[in-house]
């Protein structure tokens, strides 16, 4: 029989492997936020396919909205909805024409910053070493990498640096990027994540799995751009969450939807896990953004820029939307 301190040896190597283990399956994502409190993962970023692009990541641009419920199904349960802000692809954004004058009344600010657009942008690159544990790790290498606005502005600034002279995406003479975890009161904070100070080449076996399985076009990861039927959707649909209304699936279902419901168009719904995609039975033109969105903890890292903030205000929504309304004439 095994000692006691052999015991406590494995149990606690059990613990330890339980806490870095991800339950989720495979995933193209590479979930950095879940590696152990005080770790660090090293990516090495990969360039975009797109030989039109001039950067190695792309800019996603997405607003958050907020229901009280969904009209004919629980209409009890707060359900949100990313959608694309199509200022992503140089369009006027109808709810930023109505956003941007609220910002010069203090009045509406808190308003405008609860629903203005979220930044992310996503990289593709390679895994070199990771304190995760995966279930399943992809056949495919090429992993994508969503980062939020702090992660960004380090990986941008560096890029400024003089003493930078190759291109960190260098097959040859390429630097990895080294995200490091850590706390910041309840919040993921990655404040001390930095660009390797050396460079170092590719292996034979990393530059055979990038040849054989080829670069992504990273635009193939954007949400789909909306029509100007999905655009008008948007719209009605903050309106909608500004009056604080219930998501109407028989308005908007066709477009957009909270992840986990299924409409099929005739007044049916159904709900199901939001861990599970659901399968899609009503327009193929439904755009499901929520698997290109940023992370939970990559949105609280907009926060430093454009705050949420809570949704209980001293003024109602008819008040909010008529001020908007008549701020030109006062």
């Amino acid at each position: 029989m095994a000692t006691l301190a052999e015991m406590r040896a494995k149990l606690e190597a059990l613990e330890n492997n339980n806490k870095n283990k991800r339950t989720t399956g495979s995933s193209l994502v590479y979930p950095f936020w879940e590696i152990p409190e005080d770790s660090t993962v090293q990516i090495r970023f990969l360039p975009d396919a797109d030989p039109d692009n001039t950067f190695f990541w792309k800019e996603i641009q997405m607003i958050n909205l907020e229901f009280p419920g969904v009209k004919g199904g629980d209409e009890n349960k707060r359900v949100y909805i990313k959608v694309p802000c199509v200022e992503m692809w140089g369009d006027t954004c109808p709810v930023h024409a109505e956003l941007r004058p609220m910002f010069k009344d203090s009045s509406l600010e808190e308003i405008a910053r609860k629903y203005w657009k979220k930044r992310s942008y996503i990289f593709q690159g390679l895994v070199m070493d990771s304190p995760l544990n995966e279930d399943e790790v992809p056949a495919n290498p090429i992993r994508r990498i969503n980062l939020g606005k702090q992660l960004y502005n380090i990986v941008k600034n560096a890029l400024m640096d003089p003493d930078m002279e190759h291109l960190p995406t260098d097959y040859l003479n390429g630097i990895n990027f080294r995200i490091t975890r850590t706390k910041k009161g309840q919040y993921n904070d990655y404040n001390t994540s930095s660009w390797s100070r050396k460079e170092s080449a590719l292996t034979e076996e990393q530059l055979t799995a990038v040849d054989t399985n080829g670069l992504v076009t990273l635009t193939d990861w954007m949400p789909k751009k909306p029509t100007a039927e999905g655009v008008q959707a948007i719209f009605e649909m903050f309106e909608a969450s500004l009056e604080g209304e219930l998501y109407d699936p028989d308005r908007w279902a066709a477009y957009y939807r909270p992840w986990g419901l299924e409409y099929d168009g005739a007044g049916k719904q159904q709900t199901t896990e939001s861990t599970a995609a659901p399968k899609s039975t009503v327009s193929p033109n439904v755009d499901r953004v929520a698997n290109l969105s940023p992370t939970r903890e990559e949105t609280v890292e907009e926060a430093v820029e454009s705050p949420n903030v809570s949704t209980a205000s001293s003024q109602t929504a008819q008040d909010i939307l008529a001020k908007i309304r008549n701020r030109d004439n006062a």
